[in-house]
């Protein structure tokens, strides 16, 4: 599947904004494939999106879609009285914390009726009959998985590559179930470890994901058994990116740290320590998408403002080595690491 990549280095899907049709094109120009990030986006949106991207790809690319999961019950008021602080702070109110779909079934008829010719799930496996419709209309399906129980069922439901994510990652875990019970929502396995254990339960091609900016840790996975390394931070601060101001700012400085948290969203997800995070994260509750609508009006007037400490800064934790500049540029200098590591590799032989 990843075999005809001049350089198997792929944008992981980054939703909320980073993602955008010119960063999946600069790392597809620049010898590597792109995703485009299909959560939170209306159809109409992702629909454009789609169109440029094929446009300025010639078709080859990617879309992720989140699979929606069952509605939490869990009561939301203490949660929403300390969103209604933060959101005294920029003169907002808070968002209405319901649950939707987002609008996944429609989404998923767009990406076949467009041939998206790899169409990438996260949060769950599709269904069989939805794979079975991604193979029909000629395109290849993948899942991120972050153990081996959910890389089984992937593999069950039709999967033609599995997207192993560690628990290095940046932005949400994608976990097919979040344990409550868990700050991390799940077991936490690396990057390296989970390669290893899936690799020995299957056959299916395998793109590593989690922490990875340097091009020695592409050469690392692909040596543990991946075909290809997905990259989210690393582009983060790239040219192309539609990454926040204040994001960036935050990401070059490099002095936070990264932690789990649902306090934005409802989900487990790795991000730069702020205010918000340090605030919320221990009562947040396991609450998606509620939490994610409850915060979106903070989020957004956190941004307007250029203030980090209300923003999901999805980072992981490898984000201070992350390098900024075009995204080809960006590609070119994972080509040289790579190519250097492998050189080092010789005192094995």
């Amino acid at each position: 599947m990843f075999e005809d990549l001049e350089f198997p280095v792929i944008a992981a899907p980054m939703a909320g904004g980073p993602t955008t049709p010119e960063l999946v094109s600069a790392v597809t120009a620049a010898g590597g494939f792109g995703f485009l990030a299909g959560g939170y986006l209306a159809v109409a949106a992702l629909d454009e999106q789609i169109t440029r991207t094929a446009e300025l790809t010639g078709g080859k690319f990617g879309v992720n879609l989140f699979v929606p999961g069952s509605k939490s019950a869990v009561d939301l008021t203490d949660h929403h009285e300390r969103m209604v602080t933060e959101a005294l702070r920029y003169g907002v109110e808070p968002g209405e914390p319901v649950w939707d779909d987002d609008e996944y079934p429609a989404k998923l008829d767009l990406v076949v009726r467009h041939g998206v010719p790899l169409v990438s799930f996260t949060f769950g496996a599709p269904t069989s009959a939805e794979a079975h419709r991604v193979h029909e209309a000629g395109g290849r399906v993948a899942v991120t998985v972050t153990s081996p129980d959910e890389a089984d069922l992937a593999a069950a439901r039709g999967a033609d590559a599995l997207v192993v994510q560690g628990f290095e990652a940046g932005g949400h875990r994608g976990l097919f179930t979040d344990d409550a019970t868990d700050p991390a929502g799940g077991e936490q396995y690396g990057l390296l470890a989970l390669l290893r254990l899936i690799a020995a339960r299957t056959s299916l091609p395998l793109v590593a994901a989690g922490g990875l900016v340097h091009g020695a840790d592409v050469a690392a996975v692909l040596a543990a058994g991946a075909s290809a390394a997905q990259l989210g931070t690393a582009f983060l601060q790239t040219n192309e990116a539609g990454t926040a101001s204040a994001q960036r700012r935050a990401l070059a400085e490099g002095g936070r740290l990264t932690a789990f948290t649902r306090a934005f969203s409802g989900r487990p997800a790795r991000g730069l320590v702020n205010r918000v995070l340090s605030d919320l994260s221990a009562h947040a509750p396991a609450a998606y998408p509620q939490l994610h609508h409850l915060s979106k009006p903070i989020r957004a007037a956190a941004a307007r403002a250029d203030d980090p400490e209300a923003m999901s800064l999805w980072a992981g934790q490898t984000y201070p080595l992350a390098p900024d500049g075009s995204a080809a540029s960006v590609v070119e200098r994972l080509r040289a690491e790579a190519k250097a590591a492998v050189e080092r590799l010789d005192r094995l032989r």
